[in-house]
């Protein structure tokens, strides 16, 4: 029985006695009532599977968000210190602080004050912070991002060799000698960008290669390890962006009908999501028309957060419309989900962000046209454009992706090829990889995990 199977049943809610203990934060009290129901066994299958998935949300809200208000006060402090409980305050009003009660006691997100400082440069200035992967919106000749745009527009294509480390190790602290260990890192997929895949080194030497076309591709071991050590891979490939200009309106052609179907618990069309399409798309016949404008909505109005797990978010696409507010799988979910509800095919793809000065998870869209096929979409890099102003950078990434990327995803919620049987870190997506015992799925702060590019050769 594979745990994350359940997910598919997360929207089938939860009676008022439990929904009312989870919006208090009373978590053990809601956890107690849901063991009692599964106990019971006079609950429905659908509900019980959501129960399940729900029980296991309850138990990890909590390590994301770990302060109280007087603590992430004094966390800003500690680099701004005349950061004031007014401008806390204001700021949580305006929607820029996440947080949710635990017992009743206001808590706040653990990555909040990076969301801040990846936001906010007068923020970021004031903390004399240095952003991690930032530059994108540099104008300067030597920003390696703005060269590779500026070549794709002007050759057509760019096409970069890349070489990636990548590695997991259990913590000390979580390693116990004797114990089985099934371990999954993700290696570059086949897909239209990415040629001459080559697996150049993996150690331990026993890991098993998934197919290049596996929708969530992985190299697996499975180790009674005596020692605790790191598994890790080495990888190269050549990533090709084409540049497509999609600024002008084409004759509508018979539109493709795949991609265009719900997937639970997150794509799927609410009667939000249904009227907000409508709402975009009104008035436009081409189905490139309908992709800009909403690619237009999610670019200027949504702004970057970091979010809690994935494991701990329901209804993504709907929660990101509301708050206005997500990183780039909320974003490229959302896109995905307002796509596909106006008929236009959509789909997922994610990996790195693999730069000679940065390696970063990300991930982003694919969405079909007629007569140009698969083009791509980029919401977060999009609102990021915003950010720095720059409007011909946003109108790149609605058509066209920058070729410095590694692609190891193109499903969302798929399998890997040896699937988990327990609870993956995060049951949709797979960036940096999982870990999995005989009798449980390893959590996020129990193992480490590393990448770099090693390499960098444009061709």
């Amino acid at each position: 029985m594979n745990q994350n199977n359940n997910f598919k049943y997360l929207q089938m809610g939860l009676s008022d006695d439990i929904l009312h203990r989870k919006e208090y934060g009373d978590f053990k009290g809601a956890i107690l009532l849901i063991d009692k129901r599964l106990k019971e066994g006079n609950q429905p299958l659908p509900i019980r599977k959501s129960l399940l998935v729900q029980r296991e949300i309850m138990m990890r809200l909590p390590e994301n968000y770990p302060y109280t208000k007087e603590e992430a006060i004094k966390k800003v402090q500690e680099h701004i210190p005349e950061f004031t409980e007014a401008e806390f305050k204001e700021r949580e009003e305006n929607g820029e602080i996440e947080w949710i009660y635990i017992d009743g006691i206001p808590h706040y997100f653990d990555r909040f004050y990076e969301s801040l400082i990846k936001t906010d440069q007068a923020f970021a200035a004031r903390a004399k912070a240095k952003v991690e992967g930032a530059g994108l919106g540099d104008k300067s000749k030597e920003n390696p991002l703005e060269i590779q745009i500026r070549r794709m527009q002007e050759k057509g294509s760019v096409s970069n060799r890349i070489t990636i480390r990548a590695s997991l190790k259990v913590k000390e602290e979580y390693f116990k000698p004797g114990e089985t260990f099934k371990v999954h890192l993700p290696i570059p997929c086949t897909c239209p960008q990415q040629s001459e895949i080559c697996i150049e080194e993996i150690n331990p030497p026993n890991g098993q290669v998934a197919p290049e076309d596996a929708p969530q591709r992985t190299v697996y071991w499975e180790e009674r390890m005596r020692e605790n050590h790191p598994f890790t891979v080495e990888y190269s490939y050549i990533y090709t962006g084409v540049y497509k200009h999609v600024n002008s309106i084409i004759p509508d052609e018979k539109q493709a009908s795949f991609n265009t179907k719900e997937q639970a618990p997150h794509i799927i069309f609410t009667p939000y999501i249904k009227e907000l399409t409508r709402s975009l798309t009104e008035g436009l016949d081409s189905p490139l028309e309908k992709a800009r404008a909403i690619y237009d909505f999610v670019t200027l109005n949504m702004k970057y957060s970091f979010m809690r797990s994935y494991f701990c978010l329901e209804n993504i696409p709907e929660s990101g419309a509301r708050n206005l507010r997500g990183d780039c799988g909320v974003m490229a979910l959302l896109f995905i989900t307002l796509c596909r509800c106006a008929h236009i095919p959509a789909r997922w793809q994610s990996g790195l962000i693999a730069r000679p000065d940065f390696c970063g998870a990300h991930d982003w869209a694919m969405f079909y046209i007629a007569p140009y096929g698969w083009l791509y979409a980029d919401p977060s890099f999009g609102t990021g454009a915003v950010r720095e102003q720059n409007e011909e950078r946003r109108q790149f990434y609605f058509g066209n992706l920058d070729p410095l990327r590694m692609v190891a995803n193109s499903q969302f919620q798929a399998e890997f090829t040896v699937p988990m049987e327990f609870w993956r870190a995060d049951p949709y997506d797979n960036q940096v990889g999982e870990i999995e015992t005989l009798h449980r799925g390893l959590r996020y702060f129990e193992f480490d995990r590393s990448k770099e590019v090693i390499g960098f050769k444009e061709l």
